[in-house]
């Protein structure tokens, strides 16, 4: 089931802290980008991001955005604030 852009709205609106923010629409989902660096993306109503240093310390449960694809991280968070921290971090992991 392809991502609504409903949710896809609300995720962006949990990552308005982050700067250089941006997506494509791929295949009825949505890879987010942080600058040119892929950092997650939004599958099934999901909000994923990649497995990283940083991330790998958060707790967050694993998931599998697509059949065949290698596993990210459900983000569990509403606070802006975090998310900021988290996908900076994530984002430092990937440079």
């Amino acid at each position: 089931m392809p991502t609504s852009k409903e949710y896809l709205t609300y995720v962006l609106d949990l990552l308005r802290e982050v700067k250089g923010i941006s997506y494509k629409k791929m295949m009825g989902e949505y890879i987010l980008y942080k600058g040119e660096i892929i950092f997650g993306g939004v599958y099934d109503d999901r909000f994923l991001i990649k497995i990283t240093k940083s991330s790998k310390l958060l707790g967050f449960s694993e998931q599998i955005p697509y059949p065949g694809a290698k596993p990210m991280l459900l983000v569990d968070s509403e606070n802006t604030e975090e998310i900021k921290e988290i996908i900076d971090n994530v984002y430092s992991d990937l440079l």
